[in-house]
């Protein structure tokens, strides 16, 4: 989205950009298009993710090549379906749903051309896959709902902002076609792979890390392994969920920039409170009517903030 335009390996970028991308004035559409910016040669914009994904292959095969039998970590970060909208030839068209719906079917295309990797080199048995996400999505075009029933978008403190797929992989462990329940938090993965690896967390290292494997291995413990889950939105307002409920502070509104966008959090401003088992689309605002829930969260929330770690310390 933003230049300089060129990758880095390791830490030197593999070309200089020495001249100026070219934005077409007539351009109706700003998320279809990059911002301006210097661009190296040979740099393509829209084979950015086919270039990430063949070098996460070659790395993948020469660790497997280079030392059979030892653990390689990949973290593969795509920018489909983010913005610029611009597709590879070999995905133009794939969707119904335009430039955006291709850069979907990309995505898709990615995870693929990993699991076929890993079978190839034989160490499918051997390997987590996980695909996840970030942040929720921006506003659909043409009302597609794209968070689903959920409320509110990337960069809001309502679910729609912040409640993601989490879709794990490892034959042999994970069992086929079963949905947790359970609430996690992507900080949660560095404890999770620790737990794989029979490893403990350096003393201070993941504070708020969690080895959610019991979850992924389809494992029922009878409690949750999370005591609550807290997030924030970009402008500030904090929200902490334990159980059902999800408390905001500092906001009525969204948290965020994206329509309907929002001012900044205030402790002067009233929150919010939801029982997401009974109102997971968060329209029943119980903030005034559940204040024993309300002081009861917020005590929590300030017990992490004050220690700075939600993880108890081994």
């Amino acid at each position: 989205m933003d230049g300089p335009f060129t990758f880095i390996r390791n830490d030197r970028p593999t070309a200089r950009p020495d001249r100026k991308i070219f934005i077409d004035p007539k351009a109706e559409e700003e998320y279809g298009r990059p911002r301006p910016g210097w661009i190296a040669p040979g740099f393509s914009l829209e084979t950015v993710d086919v270039e990430f994904v063949n070098e996460a292959i070659s790395f993948m095969r020469r660790s497997v090549a280079e030392q059979p039998g030892r653990p390689f970590f990949v973290h593969l970060s795509l920018s489909s379906p983010h913005t610029p909208w611009l597709v590879p030839t070999f995905a133009q068209g794939a969707s119904e749903d335009g430039p955006r719906g291709d850069l979907v079917t990309v995505a898709d295309w990615a995870v693929g051309e990993v699991r076929a990797a890993l079978d190839r080199l034989g160490v499918s048995g051997d390997t987590l896959l996980i695909f996840t996400s970030d942040n929720g999505p921006h506003p659909g075009i043409d009302e597609h709902a794209s968070a689903g029933a959920f409320r509110g978008y990337k960069s809001h403190t309502w679910e729609g902002g912040h409640r993601v797929p989490l879709v794990a992989r490892w034959p042999g462990h994970i069992p086929e076609g079963v949905l947790s329940p359970e609430p996690v938090e992507l900080t949660d993965l560095m404890g999770t792979l620790a737990g794989v690896l029979g490893r403990d967390l350096p003393k201070d290292a993941g504070p708020d890390s969690y080895d959610i494997s019991p979850a992924l291995f389809g494992q029922r413990l009878g409690r949750p392994i999370r005591e609550a889950i807290v997030s924030h939105s970009v402008n500030g307002a904090f929200a902490i969920r334990q159980g059902p409920w999800k408390l905001i502070l500092g906001t009525d509104g969204s948290g965020g920039w994206v329509p309907p966008a929002d001012k900044a959090a205030s402790p002067d401003r009233p929150g919010q409170l939801y029982n997401l088992d009974t109102d997971p689309g968060e329209q029943k605002n119980l903030y005034a009517d559940r204040p024993e829930v309300t002081a009861r969260l917020r005590d929590l929330l300030a017990s992490y903030r004050a220690s700075g770690r939600s993880r108890p310390q081994r």
